[in-house]
């Protein structure tokens, strides 16, 4: 049976913090060495490289080189492209238990090296330890649960009824093709790695285009998949620009589905352009989440549920809290006790042990928290944060405070749009339903969380939110924190276009169109 990763949790349980602590530090040493070599693109298993390149700085200092990767061009992604196609064939003929072996070896080996991927993935995009064990744990779950999912359901062949008694028929689900992945930078693994397993396990072959922020991540997963014994090219890993690479694998026709992960506006843009040529289009395209605290509220949960939910990864979470609604009669108390909270929360290195937020990814980000920050002073009240932090060594990152506003209007922009920086808006209410009806009035609808101990609250929230991902009472998060398996991460509205979630039973159907088979005696 399916068990989640849980490294913290498992470690702290059976040998102490101090233990999970010394074997991360010691991978950060390790990873240290390796940081600043010269990466190729893999297309058809062969190492491909450019002229030009760009260079990986990392969150944490810039000063810090990361890696340097090719900028790859349009032929290379039509090579990547057409690699993928010619292994097409084999792959999906291979049958699909010797497919869930390559995928537990993967699994297997990225457990044995966690602690490695996990100092990478802090010197890359700024996680601190915490965060970046999840991330590779996460990883890990999606390719054991898919690997179950595809043995309970037989590989998603199934007997069906018999029209007539000298027929015998039965539904097959079998691959489109060539998959286009396009991966974010929020969970270079575990993310790009969910997409590119749900494609690759169903028997189709992959395009994988990282974000430039974190290329180095998915090159080591491609190697780990090529030392479990992926065959070459059912996966190919294309790096450059979106606007070049991405651009050709969204429009060229011998792509047969696209899985991305991203922004509305590209997610969206991606829609318009694969309209004129359908195929299956898998995205997940953030949103702008609510918390709801009403009158009936355990405060100590409600604190605790947003402060970690708005301030995890420095904001930096498709499911981040980014704006609360508190009943009247509460909002003093908790915004009081949330601000002191926040006001407290240390910002660092996210490589110390003390450090709960780091960095945010790059320049973008930096300037977006200014700008978003400069509106909120003049258009209404910063209670905490609202500054860049420059003093130190952190002058040389993108380090920012956590924010929380007050007073501004229910459809101020910082209430509607997503701006994936570390700013939480709160504002009151009177009655439920007017609570209820400024949470669904967004374009999106991914993750919602309310606080109450009035069962009528709670059934009236469930049936009404607009939301893929609910939680009720939730200390550990209010609205971040889905675990493969226990919490299907799915999207509504512009959260997502597919309507079925990752790291669920309905997830790996997305990758296979269904086939009718009858045969007659």
């Amino acid at each position: 049976m399916f068990e989640n990763e849980s490294t913290l949790l498992k470690t702290m349980i059976h040998n102490g913090e101090e233990c999970f602590d010394v074997k991360y530090e010691d991978a950060v040493l390790r990873i240290k060495e390796e940081l600043g070599r010269t990466y190729p693109m893999i297309i058809d298993g062969k190492h491909v490289t450019t002229e030009e390149v760009f260079t990986v700085l990392s969150p944490i200092d810039t000063r810090v080189v990361v890696a340097h990767f090719p900028i790859g061009k349009e032929e290379h992604a039509k090579s990547a492209i057409t690699a993928a196609r010619n292994a097409f064939w084999q792959w999906s003929k291979t049958d699909y238990r010797e497919r869930i072996k390559i995928f537990r070896q993967t699994a297997d080996i990225i457990s044995q090296r966690k602690y490695e991927l996990s100092a990478l993935l802090s010197f890359e995009n700024g996680k601190n330890r915490y965060e970046a064990i999840g991330d590779i744990d996460e990883a890990i779950d999606f390719m054991r649960y898919y690997a179950e999912q595809m043995e309970l359901n037989n590989g998603f062949v199934k007997q069906m009824k018999c029209a007539y008694p000298e027929e015998k028929s039965k539904g097959v689900m079998k691959p489109y093709g060539v998959w286009a992945v396009i991966a974010p930078f929020n969970f270079p693994i575990a993310i790009t790695d969910g997409m590119c397993t749900g494609a690759m396990i169903t028997g189709n072959t992959v395009v994988l285009k990282p974000a430039s922020d974190t290329p180095l991540t998915s090159y080591k997963f491609y190697e780990i998949l090529e030392e479990a014994g992926l065959p070459v090219g059912v996966i190919n890993l294309i790096t450059g620009s979106g606007n070049v690479i991405g651009k050709t694998l969204i429009e060229s026709d011998d792509v047969d589905g696209i899985s991305f992960t991203g922004s509305k506006e590209v997610g969206l843009s991606i829609y318009r352009i694969n309209s004129k040529r359908p195929k299956p289009l898998i995205t997940e395209m953030g949103s702008k989440n609510p918390a709801l605290v009403t009158k009936n509220a355990d405060l100590d949960k409600a604190v605790d549920g947003v402060f970690k939910a708005a301030f995890g990864y420095s904001g930096q979470k498709c499911s981040a809290c980014s704006r609360v609604y508190v009943h009247k009669s509460l909002k003093e108390e908790f915004v009081n006790r949330l601000v002191k909270r926040t006001s407290e929360l240390t910002v660092g290195n996210p490589l110390n042990k003390n450090s709960l937020m780091g960095p945010l990814i790059n320049e973008n980000a930096y300037e977006k928290y200014k700008k978003y920050t400069n509106i909120a002073k003049k258009e209404g009240k910063i209670l905490t944060g609202g500054n860049v932090i420059t003093y130190g060594d952190l002058e040389y990152g993108y380090y920012v405070q956590p924010t929380i506003v007050d007073k501004l209007p229910n459809d101020h922009i910082l209430f509607k749009e997503e701006i994936f920086v570390p700013i939480l808006c709160v504002t009151d209410y009177k009655e439920f339903d007017e609570a209820l009806k400024l949470c669904n009035d967004v374009d999106y609808g991914l993750t919602a969380g309310i606080f109450s101990n009035d069962q009528s609250e709670i059934n009236e929230f469930l049936d009404k939110i607009e939301a893929g991902v609910v939680y009720v009472n939730r200390a550990r998060s209010a609205t971040t924190g889905a675990m493969v398996g226990c919490q299907p991460f799915v999207g509504w509205k512009n959260s997502g276009i597919s309507g079925k979630g990752t790291g669920s039973e309905y997830y790996l159907t997305l990758f296979m169109k269904e086939q009718s088979q009858t045969i007659c005696d």
